[in-house]
């Protein structure tokens, strides 16, 4: 990450929340909080003023408003053994690249945008502390790194312990591994475990680091404009779809909007045409469906207006 961009909200002349360590994001967390959740219109127009003048002051306010997402994201991730100060600390770095590259003509919001900036910082992170040098080199490798905890409790699996045979070639079949990648990888994190949220925090061994961290739950705002922001966004989505065909409706859906999306090879499989070719068609509807999203956002937000 260039200079520019990791300094982007401090030229605006005010200091962000500082994180200095476990010892620290109990506060961190509180300081967090003051920061107000934007309305859409607000977002807006502090997006445009960054993207058409570099507004630091716009990118502040835009990264602030966000430092909580970041957090509920470190939160999700604290099962690998990492100390959250530091996830928070590189989900901030992708927030922040996020706010760089975001384009607010293009209807979405900044927290669907930015999330996928957030959470590929923090994985990249994640995979660089637990030097998968030779087990997280493939994309395939890095999904089974990411699922396996969530597949092994869909299997009934303990957590920390082997897996058997059948879970082993499930798990295998589902994320298009090898068993011994699925049996080295469980064995793997089973020895990272979550050591550093139980460790003692003081001298005397009274008390663990995850005693102070703060009720997970979100503020009631939070809920609020959660789930508002959520059915917008499926009702713009919803709309959105319906200028695709059956096929690219059901293409894209299989690729890009499950939790666990079906391979190339599966769907070429299923429609009886060549990987390239399912490739192609998807490509082709993601392109259709950020225009129509636009098309339905613009509308939208004329209607309000007038």
């Amino acid at each position: 990450m260039s200079d520019n961009e990791s300094n982007l909200p401090a030229r605006a002349g005010t200091t962000l929340p500082t994180l200095n360590g476990e010892q620290s994001l109990n506060r961190y967390l509180a300081e967090i909080k003051k920061f107000p959740v934007l309305t859409a219109e607000q977002e807006y127009m502090l997006a445009k003023r960054y993207a058409e003048h570099q507004d630091p002051e716009a990118a502040r306010q835009l990264v602030t408003s966000h430092l909580r997402l970041v957090a509920k994201i470190a939160m999700g991730y604290r099962g690998y053994g990492l100390p959250v100060s530091e996830l928070i600390s590189e989900g901030n770095i992708g927030l922040m690249q996020g706010v760089k590259k975001f384009e607010p003509d293009r209807g979405f919001r900044l927290a669907t945008y930015a999330m996928w900036w957030i959470k590929a910082s923090m994985q990249e992170f994640i995979l660089r502390s637990w030097s998968l040098v030779k087990m997280g080199t493939t994309a395939a490798q890095k999904k089974l790194f990411f699922n396996l905890r969530r597949m092994k409790k869909n299997l009934d699996a303990y957590e920390d312990s082997d897996l058997r045979p059948d879970q082993v070639k499930a798990i295998a079949t589902k994320l298009g591994v090898s068993e011994t990648e699925v049996v080295n990888m469980n064995r793997r994190m089973m020895m990272g475990g979550d050591a550093s949220l139980n460790v003692s925090f003081n001298d005397e061994g009274e008390g663990q680091w995850q005693d102070l961290l703060q009720d997970d739950r979100p503020l009631q705002d939070e809920v609020v404009a959660d789930a508002e922001e959520a059915g917008l966004r499926h009702a713009l989505l919803a709309e959105a779809m319906e200028s695709l065909n059956e096929r690219e409706r059901h293409i894209l859906t299989q690729r890009r909007l499950i939790d666990d999306p079906k391979t190339l090879e599966e769907l070429s499989q299923e429609y009886n045409v060549s990987r390239e070719r399912v490739r192609q068609i998807e490509v082709r509807a993601f392109e259709k469906l950020q225009k129509a999203m636009l098309r339905v956002a613009n509308d939208r937000r004329l209607l309000t207006a007038a």
